[in-house]
């Protein structure tokens, strides 16, 4: 009985989980830490949301089991969303589920497409449920830039040409989790075009649609005419409208794959309550004045992150969306590597971030610094990261105020 569980072997160890545990070691301990590692909205959902959930959640029909695949309004919500955001028409019948967020929803897809032995093809590095949810299932997973320019085009056709069986799934994640980048329409059609002319699947996390900045809004891949034969797209209500405890997403796109998750989860779970899915479809149609105010809260706190943090010595690309900074350890800490790094900032600065190694061996060298505190903290965390680089003998811009 001592002998491990077969997927549990195949599960590595979740190196983002150290260090959050030693961020919650420290917090018991009375220490005020800086949490810049996990990516959870500090921001509330809006007020007619939460009266709209208060308001269901009031009536004494509302508490039994709710709709796998998602309440008929919330579906139509999340297909008028589409249709005006995108130029894309979705049947909310049959091109639209909703999910208990995307990770529940990527999972569970990957239960319902995937046999043992199956390739998919994942970008690394990337956010853990796009390949650890493959793995559970049984796929061998086959590594993929996160850039989308000419080498990752390159890397697709060697994946095609080189792998045994070929692989049968494209994952892409734009904006990026963890790199923050991010693809033009352009990209998308050229995918499609690749996608269909090899008989790929490509699934589409598009979690971070509306954190966009610069006055570049994030396209689609279901904007591709005929992108629907080929192509399944997750989204997500956490970062939009900062509900992410409240665990709604859809799925929309290709029929084939929409019927397979949907049929998988209706022997998986009963849906979300009743009262979020109602609550979600308030989100959706009603006032969307808080998309752009996030959005501009966010595009601060990149500007107020990156000013600070490199007057602190420390240079971090602004990203073009997302609420993540892909940050370079500093040149002279390299050599410590990203996990170690982020040790010692947690020890050292009070600083939480999240090591880039845990997003796979080709984040090794980076940080990714969730932008998920005020500008004051913000400010404070970058003074904690010039006394650290200081006390490690690295010589920072000479202080022009307060950082």
């Amino acid at each position: 009985m001592s002998e491990e569980f077969y997927r549990i072997k195949r599960l590595p160890p979740y190196v983002i989980a150290e260090v959050n545990a030693m961020r919650a070691a420290a917090r018991a301990a009375g220490e005020d830490i800086i949490d810049l590692g996990m990516g959870n909205p500090d921001l509330p959902p809006p007020a007619h949301v939460i009266d709209k959930l208060v308001e269901v959640a009031q009536k004494p029909g509302a508490h039994g089991y709710s709709q796998s695949k998602g309440i008929p309004g919330l579906r139509r919500a999340q297909a008028n969303y589409y249709a005006r955001r995108f130029g894309v028409d979705l049947d909310p019948e049959t091109e639209v589920v909703v999910t208990m967020g995307s990770k529940e929803g990527l999972s569970s897809l990957a239960t319902a497409i995937t046999a043992p032995g199956d390739v998919v093809l994942a970008p690394n590095p990337s956010y853990p449920i796009h390949t650890f949810g493959f793995i559970i299932a049984g796929a061998t997973i086959r590594s993929v830039p996160t850039t989308p320019d000419e080498n990752y085009f390159r890397a697709l056709e060697r994946a095609m040409h080189f792998t045994v069986p070929r692989p049968s799934i494209l994952i892409v994640n734009y904006p990026s989790n963890p790199t923050a980048e991010t693809v033009d329409l352009a990209f998308y059609e050229r995918l499609v075009a690749w996608a269909k002319e090899n008989k790929v699947w490509v699934i589409s996390d598009l979690a971070y649609s509306e954190l966009y900045f610069d006055g570049n809004p994030t396209p689609s891949i279901l904007q591709v005419p005929g992108a629907k034969d080929v192509a399944i797209e997750f989204t997500s209500m956490s970062k939009t409208y900062s509900m992410a405890g409240w665990r709604m997403g859809f799925a929309v796109g290709n029929k084939q794959l929409i019927a397979a998750l949907t049929r998988v989860k209706s022997y998986l779970d009963y849906g979300a309550f009743t009262p979020i899915q109602a609550a979600a479809c308030a989100a959706l149609n009603g006032p969307q004045d808080i998309v752009e105010k996030n959005r501009q809260l966010y595009h601060k706190r990149r500007d107020v992150l990156v000013e600070s943090f490199g007057r602190a010595g420390w240079d971090i690309p602004p990203s073009k969306a997302s609420m993540f900074c892909w940050a370079p350890l500093p040149p002279a800490l390299k050599d410590m590597g990203s996990l170690e790094f982020s040790k010692q900032l947690l020890t050292h600065a009070k600083v939480a971030v999240a090591a880039g190694v845990g997003y796979g061996e080709d984040g090794e060298g980076f940080v990714r610094i969730a932008m998920v505190e005020n500008e004051q903290r913000l400010r404070q965390a970058a003074r904690n990261v010039k006394r650290y680089l200081q006390s490690m003998g690295i010589n920072t811009p000479a202080d022009k105020g307060a950082a």
